[in-house]
């Protein structure tokens, strides 16, 4: 899979057509060589064939036809090895001198040149070999063939052709290892900076990407990158630091205010001026609320994984949580249903935990209608633990779904309900420090309330089994054991 993904790489596939292009340079360059290396070889027995030609016509003006026979018997009996053919014949081709016996078959050309095997077909004597000769016509009905063994030069020509063939397996080979090579090291790099990236959008804002001292074009845009993360930092921290100092500063005085709102309460007699300061004193309850949360958020961001973990019942803390709920959807006549699977156990914050199930529970009838239904189950899923709660109230869009998160966000839908969109934003906080995953989806997908569902997959709690040291005392010698393995249910016998 390694492999295929980095295939998919655009620095592989740029080296993929470094590699073509340099394949093709690499192709044109040799034939060039090869096409001018054949060509003055071809070119050199050409002309030493038309330098015998030559030769022999000189010899055929000033001595005659017999002139011509014996000089052509000299030439063949100087050259043992045969390396120059000829053949004399008469017009019904009769041979009257010449190395080989009769004319090649198919021996006809426009240009006078012939290509052909020497073989038994022409009476030749010694193993089978190629030749190239001209072929043209001596006055009074003769007939002339003069060629060279060109053997040696096609045996030349093919060994140029193997190894241009292998040079350019060899060229890319090569370059295809070069590409992969460069492309893995490119693809190291990138990797390296996906991985960081993906940590920091997971929450963990500390991280900087690494750079290498090389300052090269990598060092430069993580240098870059780490830039602008320290400036977002540095913004997000300011804006929270505000919030929360508003939330904090203001908490004291509302609380005052709140205290005063609910004195003027028991002190007045008039219904009208009662039901008023009521009014104001559920408004200042709700504004207090919303702070609280938003101290609340902060300290849990601020904490990160300090949290008190130790291992949690989770079917258990959400049963606790729905039987404080139940009540509340049975005066809206709401189907409650509970799935739980026994024994799922995790590690973490059972008070944190508490508050995270509770509010999700507390939205899911707070946002469902009267004689709807929710539903809450617990159960196990390979290694991990699901906690989901579904609602068929009126649902979350796809394109908001991933904003609900954020702090005072409230879905169109809902904005008439009471609320200040800070319930969410804490199921995130707890979930983060728990390295826990949300998952929102339809409940019934393809109505016009679709209903929601929330998922929250947690790592499961693994018990894991210890070695336990034992030690037994004999009564009479007072010598000790050595090691047992004991279960959990066993004690150290002393």
């Amino acid at each position: 899979m390694k492999l295929l993904s980095q295939l998919r790489t655009s620095s592989f596939q740029l080296a993929l057509l470094y590699m073509v292009v340099f394949a093709t340079s690499v192709f044109l360059l040799l034939a060039f060589i090869y096409w001018r290396t054949a060509g003055f070889m071809t070119a050199q027995t050409d002309e030493t064939i038309e330098a015998e030609i030559a030769g022999l016509a000189e010899q055929y003006r000033g001595r005659g036809i017999n002139g011509l026979i014996t000089i052509i018997r000299e030439r063949v009996a100087r050259d043992p090895n045969a390396k120059s053919i000829y053949l004399l014949t008469t017009d019904d081709f009769l041979k009257l001198a010449g190395n080989i016996e009769t004319w090649p078959e198919g021996a006809r050309s426009e240009s006078g040149w012939i290509n052909f095997t020497l073989n038994q077909d022409v009476g030749w004597r010694g193993p089978e070999r190629l030749a190239r000769a001209r072929i043209f016509e001596v006055q009074g009905g003769l007939r002339l063939l003069v060629g060279r063994d060109v053997d040696e030069l096609t045996n030349l020509k093919r060994v140029i052709e193997t190894a241009i063939n292998w040079g350019m397996g060899i060229t890319l080979g090569l370059a295809l290892l070069g590409g992969f090579l460069m492309s893995r090291s490119t693809t190291r790099r990138i990797e390296v900076i996906n991985s960081t990236s993906r940590r920091i959008m997971n929450g963990h804002l500390s991280l900087r990407i690494p750079t290498r001292g090389t300052d090269d074009d990598f060092d430069q845009l993580a240098e870059n990158l780490n830039q602008m993360l320290d400036r977002i930092v540095y913004l997000m921290e300011g804006i929270r630091h505000v919030s929360d100092s508003i939330a904090h500063d203001l908490r004291t005085p509302l609380t005052r205010l709140r205290n005063q709102l609910e004195n003027t309460l028991m002190s007045v007699d008039n219904d009208e001026a009662r039901e008023q300061a009521g009014r104001a004193v559920a408004e200042a309850d709700q504004l207090l609320a919303t702070f609280n949360a938003l101290l609340r958020i902060a300290r849990l961001e601020t904490r990160g994984n300090t949290a008190d973990m130790k291992p949690v019942s989770l079917d258990s803390l959400v049963s606790d949580a729905c039987e404080l709920y139940e009540a509340l959807a049975e005066d809206k006549e709401q189907v409650f249903e509970q799935a739980l699977e026994h024994q799922v156990m995790i590690e973490g914050d059972r008070d944190l935990l508490f508050q995270m199930v509770s509010n999700l529970i507390d939205n899911a009838i707070k946002y469902t209608p009267e004689k709807g239904t929710i539903r809450v189950v617990v159960r196990r899923d390979g290694e991990d633990c699901l906690f989901e709660v579904s609602d068929s109230g009126i649902g979350i869009p796809d394109d908001e779904k991933d904003q609900v998160f954020q702090r005072f966000y409230r879905v169109g839908k809902s904005r008439s309900s009471p609320g200040n969109g800070l319930g969410l934003s804490l199921v995130s906080a707890v979930a983060e420090i728990h390295q826990a995953r949300i998952e929102l989806s339809d409940y019934r997908p393809g109505e016009e309330n679709p209903g929601l569902t929330v998922t929250i997959r947690m790592p499961a709690y693994v018990v894991e089994k210890k070695r336990i040291r034992t030690t037994q005392i004999d009564p009479q010698s007072g010598a000790s054991g050595g090691e047992q393995r004991n279960s959990p249910s066993e004690s150290s016998n002393v």
